[in-house]
């Protein structure tokens, strides 16, 4: 599911969850590192295909990580282009 939000905060969740707002903010958390409670929270926003839903746990996790972190395994390279 993806959300683009009028003051430009754009929240990508499909397999990771991608949260980008500009150069403010950029999180990348690849599946296996999201906790499960905020993984069922996305999961809901999604089975309600609800962007506010999704915005609301989008900014609980920038909250909690920052503004600016990546989470992902080092084989991937997910996090080569994060920033």
């Amino acid at each position: 599911m993806r959300c683009e939000y009028n003051d430009g905060l754009k929240v990508d969740y499909s397999d990771s969850l991608r949260v980008t707002m500009g150069n403010d903010v950029n999180v990348l958390v690849e599946h296996d590192y999201i906790p499960a409670n905020i993984r069922q929270d996305l999961n809901t926003a999604c089975d309600h295909n609800s962007c506010e839903e999704l915005r609301k746990v989008a900014e609980a996790v920038t909250n909690t990580v920052g503004r600016h972190a990546c989470f992902c395994d080092m084989d991937s390279h997910a996090c080569d282009d994060w920033r």
